[in-house]
């Protein structure tokens, strides 16, 4: 198996989905420790495989003390809040009443003058920033400053909460120290997450303060919703990488009838006028339907007759539909 060319494909396809996310819904993702997340969170799981710090390093092409001096160094920064310049003048221009282009460009003339230009207009596209005037002396002011800080902490937390519901559903006993542990956002945020998925009824609390854990007895996010759609897109992608994963390690190349991790991908070609075009393009409407009816099921049978978690087989089963028509980019 040449798994280079299959690792090397996998990293372009990861870093195509990564620059969608990073910038869908007019968001800015901050980026600038990419690479040395990848790095860290990769080294970790080399380690976790059995590997040891010396062959780890060679596969990093480091010698022995560099890759160790490098997760130390990765591993005591890991905590430190990531700032983009896109942060950097909005949360600048939160502490003033209005600044000119020309102040603007004054306060970060460390950086490139076209890229804060860039950056200010996106920020007034985005309605974070509102703009009058022209050249230099356009004046640029912050967008209902109270609010727009409360809307965001509020959506920070309502986007949190899923995120947090599937992770205790997946690990059941969370606690607020791994809640922190693996989040690593505001403590306020976090909290407030919390509390709206225990008020759901999402999550049931046992015990108080640092002593407290919770549990999630299941993780549904419905079709049409809202929020919770970063949840469901990880817990997809999660579940694919998992099956995959399970599937190397057994060393199981080709797929079997008898299988019970992997999966199949199948593309049909279709145009309008196709004598099933109505039949491919229902397939996702369709499935949904068929598993949704088998999941009330297990689910009612489960309330029922709780099954013991020294006995739980946990099944998850994925299914997509990706639709690309000629004018699509």
């Amino acid at each position: 198996m040449d798994t280079k060319l299959l690792i090397d494909a996998i990293v372009q396809q990861t870093t195509v989905l990564i620059a969608q996310l990073s910038t869908a819904a007019g968001i800015r993702a901050p980026l600038a420790r990419l690479a040395d997340q990848v790095f860290l969170e990769l080294s970790r799981e080399i380690e976790a495989q059995g590997i040891s710090r010396k062959v780890a390093a060679d596969m990093f092409g480091l010698a022995i003390r560099t890759y160790q001096k490098k997760v130390q160094r990765l591993t005591e920064s890991a905590s430190e809040p990531n700032r983009t310049l896109w942060q950097a003048v909005l949360e600048h221009m939160s502490s003033t009443e209005s600044q000119t282009r020309r102040e603007l460009l004054e306060h970060f003339r460390r950086d490139d003058p076209i890229v804060v230009g860039s950056v200010l207009n996106d920020l007034v596209s985005s309605g974070l920033l509102y703009r009058s005037g022209a050249g230099d002396t356009s004046i640029f002011r912050i967008v209902q400053e109270h609010e727009l800080m409360r809307g965001q902490s509020e959506a920070r937390s309502e986007a949190l909460a899923p995120l947090i519901w599937l992770y205790t559903y997946r690990a059941s006993g969370s606690t607020p120290a791994s809640l922190r542990a693996h989040f690593q956002v505001e403590e306020g945020a976090l909290t407030q997450a919390v509390a709206l998925l225990e008020a759901g009824g999402q999550l049931q609390r046992t015990g108080e303060g640092e002593a407290a854990s919770f549990r999630a007895s299941d993780f549904v996010v419905p079709v049409g919703a809202e929020r919770g759609w970063e949840a469901a897109v990880f817990d997809h992608f999660q579940t694919v990488v998992q099956a995959i994963g399970k599937k190397a390690r057994r060393g199981a190349a080709h797929s079997a009838d008898h299988d019970q991790n992997g999966g199949a991908t199948l593309t049909f070609d279709v145009s309008a006028a196709h004598p099933h075009r109505a039949a491919v393009l229902g397939l996702l409407k369709r499935m949904r339907a068929d598993v949704n009816e088998l999941w009330i099921t297990v689910q009612s049978h489960n309330e029922a007759q709780p099954i013991p978690d020294a006995e739980k087989i946990e099944v998850a089963f994925y299914f997509g539909q990706c639709v690309t028509r000629p004018d699509d980019e």
